[in-house]
């Protein structure tokens, strides 16, 4: 008897000191969701001996794979793969088929993982908004994979997270307000192109890693109420100013990294230490003066490092110091030059052209198909009693638009608004388009299309003109046209040719007709080519080439700002309110819809550019350049 419970009893034993192991088998919904991930990352090795009857919650840990169920759920994840960004182009990514949209709308189904980990196995692309969707998720580890674009700023409303990794990626831009994460403890953001600023953190974080990234700005004031930080790595940056004297001083911070930097000025000799802080580096940077007594050779910290080479320091060896006038010169070469009111000004009227100048493409673009309206002249002999009274003609006056007479009520709100204070826009008898092309003289046709012919001329004053001549279709209706020709008129920029006029309505036949909505559409899709040549700066030499242009500008206001600069024209990055350009891009991509029924009228297309430059107006007028582009 006595035999039997001996083993018993070490039974026992060994189960109460044995580790926690996953107790539940995975729902068969769960499991799918697994085979599916294990084929969207085109299955790595350590997911390779999965089939369709594995046991997923009791699979052993191993460095390269963890599996942790509760309750028949998921809840972490841990898969790290040998697809590093340093490896050889072909073997550091998925394939050209990945999708990492695809991939994170499948991933996100496991709605109870508190633990993600997704390390080296290639993933690329830009990371998706919909990553909020991990409402449970206090771990993420998407670290050594090749991920690109900004970081979405809804990775803010997940409320749980503890700790986040994205450390060597290609992300780029800001770092979104990552205050509301008030559990988060860990951020590592190492070896990207982040930046220029300091990202804003609750105060509650206790480990931040920003090294090898571009940020360009100061060390945050901000940071002497984080009393819960052991360690502080932004070396490899271009960090400017001087280093806050009580950074050295924080009651937790055990890790200091200030080096590779441009930061400037002397250290306080009587800048205090934390009592915990054991490594200081502050080494090449553009220091000068002496080092705090707390870090220097004749500290009580014994077990404190300080690394302080390559300063212009005046204590320590200065064999491993720069001569004064070195950090003096390179100071002055790395300070933001003082914007001067003159440049200011300068800037503002650079917008003001920019801005004039889509605005007045719109005009240019529409004007040359919607420009001068006139009846084309039926098959047979020009008659004036078919077509015309020239008499009644003859009495209709050049008078100025808008007019406030006839039809005023329709004219759209936008045209109505956009005269105000613009010079005279005429109206032209079919007797003085007649004079200007010389009735219409085969010698003064430049083009001929589906739509029409376009005519040059020359009006009595001198001014030269184009006329386009549109064939007239049953059944639809003239106003649309007039209303649009009226509204172009009013765009005026003193580098674009502007509309002249349209041949007055009472001068149509009743029987006569403008040309069918198809027309239009088509009208708004070459707009929109000039529109997105005018954004992007390049000429489109084939529709394979438009098309290309098209989809990055759609793909540009989906993954952010960062995107869109790479694509506009390098001369107006820095000179747009973000809103504004974006605003601009979205009706170009609408113009240019395959599907014309999609495409915009011209009365949209009119509110939206004049919104766009009410954007840039007020942006420019408050100074904000926060969200330049």
């Amino acid at each position: 008897m006595k035999s039997f419970w001996v083993p018993l009893c070490f039974f026992f034993l060994t189960l109460s000191i044995s580790p926690p192991v996953s107790t539940a088998q995975l729902t068969p919904t769960e499991v799918r969701i697994l085979l599916q991930v294990r084929k969207l990352l085109e299955y790595p090795e350590p997911l390779r001996g999965w089939t369709n009857w594995t046991n997923f919650c009791f699979l052993p840990p191993s460095p390269s794979l963890t599996i942790v169920c509760s309750n028949n759920r998921l809840t972490e994840l841990t898969v790290i793969g040998n697809k590093t960004k340093t490896s050889p182009p072909k073997q550091s990514t998925l394939s050209k088929s990945f999708s990492i949209d695809s991939f994170f709308t499948t991933l996100t189904k496991l709605s109870n993982l508190k633990s993600l980990s997704l390390v080296s196995l290639g993933l690329w692309g830009p990371l998706p908004p919909k990553i909020n969707r991990f409402w449970s998720l206090e771990t993420l580890n998407l670290s050594s994979n090749s991920i690109s674009g900004e970081i979405p700023a809804s990775l803010s409303f997940i409320k749980n997270l503890t700790s986040i990794n994205l450390a060597d990626n290609f992300l780029n831009g800001s770092v979104p307000d990552l205050r509301p994460l008030t559990f988060l403890q860990e951020i590592n953001l190492g070896n990207n192109k982040l930046g220029p600023g300091f990202p804003s953190l609750g105060n509650g974080i206790q480990i931040i890693v920003l090294r090898n990234n571009s940020m360009r700005s100061e060390i945050p004031t901000g940071l002497k109420n984080f009393d819960q930080l052991t360690k502080l790595d932004i070396s490899y940056n271009k960090f400017v100013g001087p280093i806050p004297s009580f950074l050295f001083s924080l009651s937790s911070i055990q890790f200091i990294n200030l080096s590779q930097n441009q930061l400037t000025g002397a250290l306080s000799t009587n800048a205090t230490c934390g009592k915990n802080l054991r490594v200081l580096d502050i080494s090449q940077n553009l220091l000068i003066g002496k080092l705090p007594t707390c870090v220097g050779s004749n500290s009580k910290a014994s077990n404190r490092t300080v690394l302080d080479s390559w300063n212009c320091l005046s204590s320590g060896n200065s064999k491993y110091q720069h001569p004064y006038a070195f950090c003096h010169r390179e100071a002055l070469a790395v300070k933001p030059p003082a914007e001067t009111a003159g440049k200011k000004e300068e800037n503002r009227i650079k917008l003001g052209v920019l801005l004039g100048l889509i605005a007045g493409i719109v005009g240019v673009a529409c004007g040359v198909g919607l420009l001068v309206v006139v009846i084309v002249k039926r098959a047979g002999k020009r008659s004036t009693e078919d077509r015309f009274d020239r008499s009644k003609m003859e009495k209709i006056s050049v008078s100025s638009s808008p007019k406030h007479n006839v039809n005023a009520r329709r004219v759209p709100q936008l045209t109505r608004l956009l005269t105000l204070g613009l010079p005279p826009y005429q109206v032209f008898t079919l007797e003085e388009i007649d004079d200007a092309t010389n009735n219409f003289d085969a010698a003064n046709l430049i083009a001929e299309g589906p739509q029409g012919q376009v005519y040059k001329g020359w009006l009595r004053d001198g001014s030269q003109v184009q006329v386009k001549c549109v064939k007239l279709k049953q059944k639809q209706l003239p106003q649309n046209l007039k209303w649009s020709m009226e509204g172009l008129s009013k765009m005026r920029h003193k580098h674009l040719v502007g509309s002249e006029s349209h041949l007055h309505g009472e001068g149509i036949s009743s029987n006569s007709h403008l040309s069918s909505a198809e027309a239009e559409k088509e009208d708004i899709y070459q707009l929109g080519i000039i529109l997105l040549q005018v954004l992007t700066g390049r000429l489109t030499k084939s529709a394979t080439e438009l098309d290309e242009l098209r989809i990055q500008l759609e793909e540009s206001l989906v993954e952010g700002p960062s995107t869109l600069r790479e694509i506009v024209d390098s001369s107006m990055i820095g000179s747009f309110a973000y809103q504004s350009l974006k605003t601009a891009v979205e009706i170009t991509v609408n113009c240019l819809s395959r599907d014309p029924s999609k495409r915009p009228s011209i009365d949209n297309v009119l509110w939206n550019l004049q919104y766009s430059i009410q954007v840039q107006d007020g942006w420019t007028s408050s100074g904000n350049l926060s969200a330049q582009m």
